[in-house]
């Protein structure tokens, strides 16, 4: 990065917040360089279940927020379809559940504008065949999944389109501020530690959770609320629908179907601000998980856990709740320059991923009417990439790899055309357990952002399957070292770092097959390949 590089916009934080910022920006016209630290999506976005909320779930405690959430999950279904697993949802009531609640609970969605349909336990069997068959009482809602790797890479990929430039590993470590107005970002470079300045009219502070140490940079008091929430996945796709429990938001209350695999979710519990890089799980959180969890969808206590990870919700602290459950999970958007007499400086934090494009909206039209910029935002009526209309034929040549090209499209949509195949080499699979062929590697490092495995995981799923890295770490290390270009001693410490960080997330798990799984995955890489001798110090958890 050149010193003194000059932009309209700097965006800090590459989370799903900020790449929906940088594409609304440059949409718009703005000169926009988006830094992130680690890789896209390292943090809360690449850390939830992955639910497209209708907002049913927020209706009775925030009726705002709620609202929000039906819009925008409207919208995400046009713009946004190849990311959407349309899926519908239930919240039902169980036995020790109080059926009077359902009352409560249909008049908040039909206030918030949320379809919410009372249907018999009967029938919400018959289309949940997985569901509690106990249960006393059921309601509809519009939820669906969606992918939040897919998409803020969508949305990374239509920036980058509209002229947006994308640093990753490239962490904030200064705001440069002269006569009350902040001019810039001085940046360490996390590969080399070198230290270079970034130079721009306006700074978006969209580093979620840790946008409180950004604003700090200014001495300025940004109060956030680190509400740590634990989540299992569960080896194969037990349910077909959302399942959520109607009553007040609790703990693992929501089991969503996600992909080939299903999710279970989350406990809250504040941690403190320094742990949140480095948070672990304990066996409480898991007990709690699958005994709760057992309770929506019966066939979890026979149902191989995959692994356990967590994130923190970008809550902003406004009681002293414990657990964060009563903190409104509205947007908040913070024009320093009213708040706190200091220009060219704002902060966009609060919401959910779902909520992300109209939290970019909002923090975008405040940008434009600092700019002077008259342009109005156009980000809910245009698809993103992979979600534009199907063409009558798509003229590939996949037809000796339907299943991976189905798999591909899946997760690209309409890119798909663009992935190498028709050759034994790029039709080769990598990943077994997702798909993943040797082209959409290729792919993938042409257009993905893709520097090492650790980011290949995130664009392609490689991994992510049920041998979690057992059998095509290695390939795709491999590959990936070819295509890219990397050299070996680096692609050696990336699939440590990428084998370590698998453990991580089978480690609170680890009994029965999991462990199974684990024990062969350490022969294979520390016994045979003698990785941890090759690697040296360089098996640090991925980032």
């Amino acid at each position: 990065m050149d010193k003194f590089e000059e932009y309209d916009v700097v965006i800090i934080g590459g989370g799903i917040t900020g790449a929906g910022t940088a594409r609304d920006c440059s949409m718009r016209g703005l000169k926009v360089l988006v830094v992130e630290k680690y890789d896209f999506t390292n943090g809360a976005t690449g850390r939830n279940h992955g639910l497209l909320h209708s907002g049913a779930r927020y209706a009775v405690t925030d009726g705002e927020s709620a609202a929000e959430c039906i819009k925008e999950n409207m919208t995400l279904r046009k713009i946004a379809s190849h990311c959407v697993d349309e899926t519908d949802g239930l919240f039902i009531t169980l036995p020790e559940d109080d059926l009077n609640y359902q009352k409560t609970f249909v008049e908040a969605c039909t206030r918030a504008g949320i379809r919410a349909d009372i249907i018999s336990p009967e029938e919400a069997r018959r289309i949940e065949p997985a569901v509690n068959p106990t249960l006393i009482g059921a309601v509809r809602v519009p939820d669906a999944s969606i992918d939040p790797f897919r998409l803020t890479t969508a949305n990374i990929i239509d920036a980058r389109r509209h002229g947006a430039v994308m640093k990753t590993y490239e962490e904030v470590v200064g705001l440069i501020v002269e006569n009350a107005t902040v001019k810039g970002v001085k940046l360490r470079n996390n590969h080399t530690g070198e230290i270079t300045e970034v130079h721009c009219r306006l700074v978006i502070n969209a580093a979620g959770v840790w946008g409180q140490n950004i604003a700090k940079m200014a001495d300025i008091t940004v109060n956030m609320f680190p509400a740590k929430g634990t989540l299992l996945i569960f080896g194969h796709r037990v349910n077909n629908m959302v399942i959520n429990r109607c009553r007040k938001p609790a703990n693992a209350d929501i089991l969503v179907p996600d992909d080939s695999v299903c999710v279970i979710g989350t406990t809250s519990d504040r941690v403190p601000l320094d742990t949140v890089d480095n948070l672990s799980i304990t066996p409480e959180e898991v007990d709690i998980l699958i005994t709760e969890g057992e309770k929506l969808a019966p066939a979890l206590a026979s149902t191989r856990i995959l692994r356990a990870y967590c994130g923190v919700r970008p809550l902003v602290a406004a009681d002293n709740d414990p657990s964060g459950r009563n903190i409104s999970r509205g947007i908040v958007l913070l024009d320093h320059e009213q708040r706190d007499g200091l220009k060219g400086f704002i902060t966009i934090t609060g919401g959910k991923m779902m909520t992300y494009r109209l939290m970019a909206e909002k923090a975008t039209d405040l940008a434009c009417k600092k700019l002077g910029v008259d342009k109005k935002c156009e980000t809910a009526t245009t698809p993103l990439p992979g979600s534009e209309t199907k063409p009558e034929a798509s003229g590939t040549s996949h037809d000796a790899r339907q299943f991976s090209f189905y798999a591909m499209e899946g997760r690209h949509g309409t890119m798909t055309r663009d992935i190498p195949s028709g050759t034994p080499e790029d039709d080769a699979l990598v990943c077994e357990c997702e798909n993943v062929t040797a082209g959409e590697v290729k792919f993938a490092v042409d257009k993905l952002h893709v520097h090492n495995i650790i980011n290949l995981r995130r664009r392609t799923r490689i991994g992510m399957g049920t041998c979690q890295g057992e059998l095509c770490a290695a390939r795709g290390a491999n590959v990936l070292c070819k295509v890219a270009k990397m050299q070996t001693e680096k692609a050696e410490r990336d699939l440590a770092a990428f084998v370590s960080e698998r453990w991580k997330g089978m480690q609170p798990v680890a009994w029965g097959d999991t462990l199974n799984e684990a024990q062969l995955t350490s022969l294979i890489y520390e016994d045979l390949c003698g990785l941890n001798q090759l690697a040296g110090e360089g098996k640090e958890i991925a980032r």
